[in-house]
């Protein structure tokens, strides 16, 4: 079972497995909680056109989509944030520029094809390089920093803006910084799971722990574990069977939030009859006196 560790490039597979599994339901339980669970995709698309600048300058993917995806991901906070676009507006936008962006600027690269992007669309993790690995470590640092660092300040934006605003929180820096470290999340998981499904690893982990887990701090923990146990035991798996890894990785989370929905029903059903008053005994019928 452990001959896979004797692989170098299993190795560097399995640790950028781990860093993004711990990376990626971090800070998508705030997109969640903040009902934009698909962000995750629109900023993995303008991640494409990022991925197409580094062909064509002949400069490193990976950090050229961070700093698009980020420049991209801060557009559209801004504009949902200044009401000029609606949340779902916004985020359509970036599906479709970041898409057409990429395709377009990677066929005016050197050489380049539409080939380029398969790797980065769907993933590829056993093709990690330590470069790879390197800029892996730490954009997962920076995300994790962020996301457990000012939990208490994202949660409470993430809950309910005008009250946070009231507290005296910097409402707009913080949804601006969520913004940037979601485009990091993104730039970090493409290599794994690939930008086509990267959300997916940012949402199911997340809804997974909340069949399961009542508060915010032990649901962040639980999506957490649940995100490393998904992506190792998928990248193993991809080895062994000789399938996508990404593909992999996004069918065995959608089973764990299968069975983690299955083993939560006894206990939603015990906590609504707890919940439920005690019913009053029927009060005693007094015969009627007779004349």
């Amino acid at each position: 079972m452990f001959e896979v560790l004797d692989y170098p490039f299993m190795q560097r597979a399995l640790l950028a497995a781990l860093l993004i599994g711990a990376a990626a339901p971090a800070v998508g339980i705030y997109l969640v909680q903040r009902r934009q669970a698909l962000m995750g995709d629109g900023i993995g698309h303008v991640a494409l056109t990022g991925v197409a600048l580094g062909f064509l300058f002949n400069a490193n993917p990976v950090w050229m989509a961070v700093a698009v995806s980020a420049v991209g991901a801060v557009g559209m906070e801004l504009l949902r944030s200044s009401g000029r676009a609606r949340g779902d507006v916004a985020l359509a936008m970036l599906f479709y520029g970041g898409m057409a962006g990429g395709v377009m600027i990677i066929n005016l690269a050197p050489g380049g094809s539409t080939a380029n992007l398969t790797s980065y669309l769907w993933g590829s993790v056993t093709t990690v390089s330590p470069e790879d690995i390197t800029a892996i470590l730490w954009l997962s640092a920076f995300v994790l920093l962020i996301s457990l660092g000012l939990r208490r300040q994202l949660f409470a934006v993430c809950q309910d803006e005008e009250f946070a605003r009231v507290t005296g929180l910097p409402v707009r820096a913080l949804n601006l910084l969520l913004a940037v470290t979601a485009a990091a999340t993104v730039t970090v998981a493409m290599r794994v799971v690939g930008l086509l499904l990267v959300s997916a690893l940012m949402v199911i982990p997340v809804v997974a722990a909340q069949q399961a887990t009542r508060g915010f701090a032990v649901t962040l923990a639980a999506a957490i574990c649940f995100g490393v146990l998904v992506s190792v035991s998928g990248t193993v798996t991809s080895y062994y069977a000789d399938v996508p890894p990404g593909a992999t990785i996004v069918l065995i989370a959608l089973g764990l939030f299968a069975l983690a929905s299955l083993l939560a029903l006894p206990l939603a059903r015990r906590r609504a009859r707890r919940a439920l008053p005690a019913q009053a005994p029927a009060p005693a019928t007094v015969p009627a006196a007779r004349p």
